[in-house]
């Protein structure tokens, strides 16, 4: 399972503005695969993994001159079956591995659900969930 460059935008917390971003997205054929926003002190913290990074970064997020950072999510293919997510965050757990933030998106091409967590340690987080999906898959 791969890592995935992960894009953390700050933006103004007020109607229309998540639709204005997601569009000049849109518009420059750059896919959203996976998203989480919440608002915080003001603002709306939005994270995004999306098909095409560099795309993204120079077409939108630079040219809209968008505050935002950058930074490796570890992403797992799951199954959508009953205790995926269960059975992929325990994994973590047990190679005590926490899971700082996650949240759910869609592979390009197969509409698989994507579990993309936020973790300390990237690499070793990919290979605990290569093992549990490798189980999964043999189950």
């Amino acid at each position: 399972m791969p890592t995935a460059k992960e894009f953390t935008i700050r933006l103004e917390d007020r109607p229309g503005t998540l639709g204005k971003v997601s569009r000049a997205l849109a518009d420059r054929g750059v896919n959203i695969l996976a998203f989480q926003s919440f608002s915080t002190e003001g603002k709306a913290l939005t994270r995004i993994v999306v098909d095409t990074p560099v795309a993204a970064k120079k077409k939108v997020l630079d040219s809209e001159r968008l505050t935002y950072t950058e930074a490796e999510v570890a992403q797992v293919k799951l199954p959508n079956r009953l205790g995926e997510l269960a059975r992929a965050a325990s994994r973590l757990g047990e190679a005590n591995i926490n899971i700082n933030y996650g949240y759910c998106g869609l592979e390009a091409g197969t509409n698989a659900p994507l579990l993309v967590v936020g973790v300390a340690d990237v690499g070793r987080a990919v290979t605990v969930l290569e093992q549990a999906a490798s189980a999964a898959a043999a189950t």
